[in-house]
């Protein structure tokens, strides 16, 4: 008595990926069902000696339903985005915030330690805005993304 190998791979399920639909151009290029894009960019560097402070522009387009606004622009310091991660935690717990880009104490206005927070302050905004209980259930990330007159005030 032979038994069937249950790991083998059925032969009608190969022919059905043969025999699977091509994509359309029009489905290859068309808007995908939810998309989120976002770009941390244009530092700047505003003050003088001690009062000296570098803001960002934070691009948001995006088509997912819980975002007010398909496109926004806003700006935010490097204070703000340490205050939201802050509320986040607490807003949040069921969800592990990713951390912030260390704080510079030395040549933080260099063009390098510029951009290489602008990196890194993208790269998290692209995890905390692609995670779907955040999406869904946080109201400062919206908040945060779209709302140019965001302040830290209003959510502590």
């Amino acid at each position: 008595m032979t038994t069937a190998n249950p790991f083998a791979r059925s032969t009608a399920f190969e022919e059905s990926l043969v025999a699977a639909r091509e994509q359309t151009i029009e489905e290859m290029y068309s808007v995908p069902e939810s998309f989120l894009e976002i770009e941390v960019r244009n530092p700047q560097t505003h003050g003088f000696g001690r009062k000296m402070y570098t803001d960002y522009e934070i691009v948001c387009k995006t088509n997912i339903p819980a975002f007010k606004l398909r496109h926004s622009v806003v700006r935010r310091r490097y204070s703000d985005f340490e205050a939201f991660r802050d509320i986040l935690e607490h807003e949040s717990t069921r969800v592990n915030i990713p951390p912030l880009p260390g704080k510079v104490f030395t040549n933080r206005f260099s063009d390098e330690v510029i951009e290489s927070r602008r990196e890194g302050l993208e790269r998290f905004l692209s995890i905390v805005a692609g995670h779907p209980l955040l999406q869904t259930g946080s109201k400062v990330l919206c908040a945060f993304l779209q709302d140019p007159a965001w302040e830290k005030s209003q959510w502590v």
